[in-house]
């Protein structure tokens, strides 16, 4: 796909792939919002239960994970999502398996997802400040390795077909947090929608959503500069059709 090409539109339903509990807000909660604003069903699928996202030793993972699921269902409420699920993998400890991607495949052929949103995993080294999450990385492989090959080709996973589903091509894949991004996406209207969504992780929020309303808007606003819009977020766009 070209530099700053544009992707064919599409209308059909979205399935976003993300590692953790609050991963999807951060890296694409504006899309989201506006996708699901213009009448696209948009749905989540998280891949770890967040069950190790505390620094209190004494804190119980399975209350955690209990608590990190309600907030992804609270999030996605505020973003307009069609559904939310989380999958019972520990934090940290994801890898791309066949049973993970098993049930990426499934999730894709169940809603039709038509785009598939994740996080870029080429993407290790962020300057010289941080180097991005194994879990994140891995997230965006199993995406992109459920969309192809996988989803719609009928030799994967042919037991689905088996329970009534049908293969499913994904057209275009969206990742974000990307060190080489082509596509930048208006998000203006919706960026307050994303903090929103993102406030209602509060157990990851000990002081306050303040901090990442800063940088993220920061982030959006330069973002929204090279566009000629207020706010806006980057993805590297694969056009798969």
């Amino acid at each position: 796909m070209p530099e700053d090409a544009e992707p064919t539109p599409r209308t059909g339903p979205v399935l976003a792939v993300f590692a953790h509990p609050d991963d999807a807000e951060i890296c694409a909660g504006g899309v989201m919002a506006r996708w699901a604003a213009t009448g696209r069903e948009v749905h989540l699928l998280i891949l770890t239960n967040g069950d190790r996202g505390s620094a209190d030793p004494t804190a119980s993972r399975d209350e955690l994970a209990a608590t990190r699921k309600r907030e992804t269902e609270a999030g996605a409420e505020v973003l307009g999502l069609a559904s939310a699920r989380v999958l019972s993998t520990h934090d940290g400890e994801l890898e791309n398996t066949s049973i993970l991607r098993e049930a990426v495949i499934r999730r894709i052929r169940e809603v039709r997802a038509e785009t598939v949103v994740s996080c870029d995993p080429t993407a290790v080294f962020f300057e010289h400040r941080y180097y991005n999450h194994s879990d994140h990385r891995t997230a965006g492989w199993i995406a992109l390795d459920s969309c192809f090959p996988g989803s719609g080709n009928p030799h994967f996973f042919s037991e689905q077909l088996g329970d009534g589903l049908e293969t499913q091509d994904v057209f275009d894949v969206w990742l974000g947090w990307s060190n080489e991004p082509n596509r930048t996406e208006d998000v203006t209207g919706f960026f307050d929608m994303k903090i929103q969504a993102l406030a209602r992780h509060a157990s990851q929020l000990t002081e306050g959503v303040r901090f990442f309303d800063e940088f993220l808007r920061k982030d959006a606003v330069r973002a929204g500069e090279t566009i000629g819009v207020e706010h806006a977020e980057e993805y590297r766009v694969l056009d798969l059709s």
